[in-house]
């Protein structure tokens, strides 16, 4: 499929093609408008029969998480990595916008949904950071929905991903005057998956090389590229850039497209 080429930023390395893009032959949208949505436990292949996750434990209680002020039975969940296109729950609103306090890094090791047990992929968590800016997506669930969005983030991101709930402030890109109180999910150094920092080519060697059952590893770092292109210019991110255009110097022509996956 082919699509608008878009101009790289400033400073990116010649010979990097860019073209938008995922979502529009997959139909993603950060901000999904009223109607029909996704029931949860649909993600590709990440709830398939013969790939049964293991067991998990309830999660924690809903009331310990924080709620909207102005609505007590509602929880906003904010995603930074595959939740900005894929929540895969039932929710009532989302919004675009960041996270200030944080930033974003491909640290977190992923043996089910983009490598395996052998060939572990790369995604992403939020390292506390007095400077930085987490740009993703919050989710408004309410009543019923908030019981099934933690059960089934319980599975998708605690039990196979390796991550812990933390409380953060969101800031909507069309409100930044009107922060919430959101719930992220984030990879600390103490979960058995962590892998820490490494040179933003070698973790490009390593996205080009895994794949799990959600998908080539490759894609992940795609479509969140992607989404900070939507997000506009004040949304910056040097670090997932930099592994951006450390794939560009490995492939002839970046091209985020049906065309490009089928390389890899």
């Amino acid at each position: 499929m082919g699509g608008a080429q878009l101009e790289r930023r400033s400073g990116a390395r010649p010979g990097v093609c860019v073209r938008r893009s995922f979502r529009a032959h997959a139909g993603d949208q950060p901000r999904r408008p009223p109607g029909p949505i996704p029931v949860p436990g649909t993600m590709k292949q990440e709830s398939a029969a013969s790939n049964t996750p293991p067991a998990s434990q309830s999660p924690t209680p809903s009331a310990q998480f924080p709620r909207n002020d102005g609505d007590p039975q509602a929880l906003w969940i904010f995603g930074y990595g595959s939740l900005v296109w894929r929540p895969d729950f039932a929710y009532s609103d989302s919004r675009v916008g960041f996270v200030r306090g944080y930033s974003r890094r491909f640290w977190q090791g992923d043996t089910f949904h983009r490598g395996s047990d052998k060939m572990p992929g790369r995604v992403v968590t939020l390292l506390e950071d007095h400077e930085g800016c987490t740009w993703g997506v919050a989710y408004q669930v309410q009543g019923e929905q908030v019981s099934e969005a933690l059960k089934y983030l319980n599975v998708r991101e605690a039990v196979l991903g390796g991550y812990d709930t933390k409380e953060v402030t969101f800031y909507p890109q069309d409100a930044p005057d009107q922060p919430l109180r959101a719930l992220a999910y984030v990879a600390t150094p103490q979960n058995p998956g962590y892998l820490g920092p490494a040179p933003e080519e070698a973790i490009a060697t390593q996205i080009l090389a895994c794949r799990g059952f959600s998908g080539h590893n490759l894609e992940y770092l795609l479509r969140l590229a992607d989404f900070m292109q939507l997000c506009g210019p004040q949304a910056q991110d040097e670090h997932l850039a930099a592994i951006v255009d450390a794939v560009g110097t490995m492939l002839p022509c970046f091209c985020p497209t049906e065309q490009a996956l089928a390389l890899v």
